[in-house]
Order: structure tokens, then C-alpha cells, then sequence
């Protein structure tokens, strides 16, 4: 895992797609339970795992806050209205 200073880290994270974000989400998660790597490296790559997770987490919100869906109106004409997954 490289030396960087945590604003370098946090920028890195945030210009990443969420796609590259949860692959490498992935990596780490899979190499802590296997326990591989030092403590300093396991604490190292748990912070940036957290930073990871909540980096695919705003980028889940954002898209969520795009989506529209379609309905019909009173006077039967389409319209968009905010779509809620819950």
C-alpha cells in the first residue's frame, strides 16, 4: 500500500468511477480477511476501505437523485417525477 498524505488519498478517492471505487473496495476487503499484510498496512488499507465505501455510497445517491421515472398526468400527458426506491 503507497505512503500518501490523507488529502492526496481523499482526492484520489473522489476522482475515482464507482465502478474502480468498489472493485478496489473489493481487493482490500478480501486481503484483510485473509490477513495478509503487516498491522500498519491493515489499519492503512481498513481507512482507505472506509473512505472507498463511503465514496460508492454518494456516488449510489447521486445517481438515485437522477433517476426519473415516467408517469402519467390528469390530463393523461407523460411527466417525470422523482423516482424512490423505497
Amino acid at each position: 500500500m503507497e505512503n500518501m498524505q490523507p488529502a492526496e488519498n481523499l482526492a484520489d478517492i473522489n476522482a475515482m468511477s464507482f465502478e474502480a471505487a468498489l472493485a478496489e473496495l473489493k481487493t482490500i476487503v478480501e486481503r484483510l480477511e485473509q490477513g495478509e499484510g503487516k498491522l500498519d498496512e491493515a489499519i492503512d488499507a481498513y481507512d482507505r476501505g472506509a473512505k472507498l465505501k463511503a465514496h460508492c455510497e454518494t456516488k449510489l445517491r447521486e445517481a438515485q437523485e437522477k433517476i426519473e421515472k415516467i408517469a402519467m398526468g390528469p390530463d393523461g400527458q407523460p411527466r417525470t417525477e422523482p423516482f424512490n426506491v423505497s
